[in-house]
């Protein structure tokens, strides 16, 4: 597919893309605001400053910027960030996070990639350099940057074998745009491979900016608050988890032969948009549910707590025992289990990781996560850890240290981007 066809192809599909944006505002109203900035069209958003511009789709990229954004502001007092996303919950996050850098950090949507649209933002915030978080490969805005003289970065890039063949199937569209890109910083040398099969030259491995998690001063204490409601009780966290992924963990969780004592199921769903359907599941499944949202102390009697909230993934973290991480049971290629091991949790993941391989199949390997087979293995062993306290520190001692191990990617992508900011 040459350029020229998926430019009139993004022409001809806009109503229907603006047409599914209505529709999905129907649940989630944040699709419905700030429309002028996906089509190129901005406010006053304070010229003349030294801009460099991230774009993080969604949550996972937002949080996964957080320590680069923090570097790059230390590094370069002078400028300013303005920040894309594609989701209102990546804004969110966004919001969340760096509100505590003021006027120097600006969020915006990205535009669709039309050449029209991407000239205008452009134009508007005039950006000397454009860094996009790991998979991101946008064909008309790296070719607006190339003819700007804008360098162009991938950083923190991952590119499964699944993603490479999908990018095959587009021909010359995405080699053609990969083959523009002015560096990637790359997690593996797996994904580093992977990348310049498809033609970029310029390509280093500098490890995944996740393992330098920052994680919120308030977490620990609004863990604390939140496992203070729960009590005594052993609790297992279901992390991220995706459609799909919750009827089967809850028909699992039924057909326990003996669950620990107590034992609690916390449930927090990927998709915010998605809270109220998990809840019907498990009203479904005649299991008594409460919600985070919920105010005083979790009932006794309670099976599954949901987790309804957004941006306190930490402090599930913290209020739990051991933690399974979404996305895995099913093949949606796994969910960020750097988090978890982090706060010296234990882990439990699905086979289906491709997302995630190298940092997955290392975390088993270091002792700080297991593998599970299905949604009633995973629940026996998570069973097991809750009964043995003393098994259960240790793994998660484990997952500790090997994500300790793994930092210091920020400070590598920072001195690879050094020669595109000037």
């Amino acid at each position: 597919m040459k350029r020229s066809t998926y430019t009139a192809l993004w022409y001809l599909a806009l109503p229907l893309v603006l047409a599914r944006l209505s529709w999905r505002g129907l649940r989630e109203p944040g699709y419905r605001k700030h429309l002028g900035e996906r089509l190129g069209y901005y406010g006053d958003q304070g010229a003349g400053w030294h801009t460099i511009w991230i774009h993080a789709v969604s949550v996972g990229e937002t949080r996964a910027a957080e320590p680069l954004v923090d570097a790059l502001m230390a590094a370069y007092p002078n400028s300013r960030i303005v920040m894309t996303h594609m989701t209102p919950t990546g804004r969110a996050t966004g919001k969340e996070l760096f509100s505590r850098h003021g006027e120097r950090l600006v969020q915006s949507y990205l535009p669709y990639d039309m050449p029209s649209m991407v000239r205008r933002f452009r134009r508007h915030f005039t950006p000397r350099v454009c860094i996009l978080m790991e998979t991101e490969v946008w064909p008309n805005l790296i070719a607006v940057c190339a003819e700007r003289g804008v360098g162009v970065a991938l950083v923190n890039a991952r590119l499964s074998e699944r993603s490479l063949r999908r990018a095959g199937r587009f021909g010359s569209l995405l080699t053609d745009a990969a083959r523009a890109i002015t560096l990637v910083a790359a997690q593996t040398e797996a994904d580093a491979e992977r990348v310049r099969s498809l033609g970029v030259a310029d390509v280093e491995v500098t490890g995944s900016i996740k393992f330098d998690v920052v994680v919120p001063p308030s977490a620990h204490a609004i863990g604390e608050a939140l496992r203070a409601r729960i009590g005594a009780r052993p609790v297992l966290l279901c992390a991220s988890t995706r459609d799909g992924e919750e009827a089967l963990i809850l028909d699992a969780f039924k057909r326990m032969p003996a669950r620990p004592p107590g034992m609690l199921l916390l449930i927090v769903p990927r998709h915010p948009q998605r809270f109220d359907d998990v809840a019907r599941l498990v009203q479904a499944r005649a299991l008594t549910l409460a919600r985070r949202s919920d105010v005083g102390p979790v009932a006794l009697e309670a099976d599954v707590l949901l987790g309804d909230s957004m941006g306190e993934m930490f402090a599930y973290y913290f209020a739990s025992d051991c933690a399974f991480i979404g996305g895995s049971l099913l093949p949606l290629g796994g969910q960020n289990l750097i988090e978890a091991c982090a706060v010296g949790k234990p882990v439990l993941i699905g086979e289906h990781t491709f997302n995630f391989a190298q940092a997955s199949d290392e975390a088993v390997a270091a002792g700080g996560a297991q593998r599970v087979h299905d949604a009633d293995h995973m629940l026996k062993l998570a069973a097991s850890l809750l009964r043995d306290g003393a098994v259960r520190a240790a793994m998660g001692e484990r997952a500790m240290a090997f994500a300790n191990r793994h930092r210091g990617a920020t400070a590598r992508t920072l001195e690879l981007l050094q020669r595109l900011i000037y």
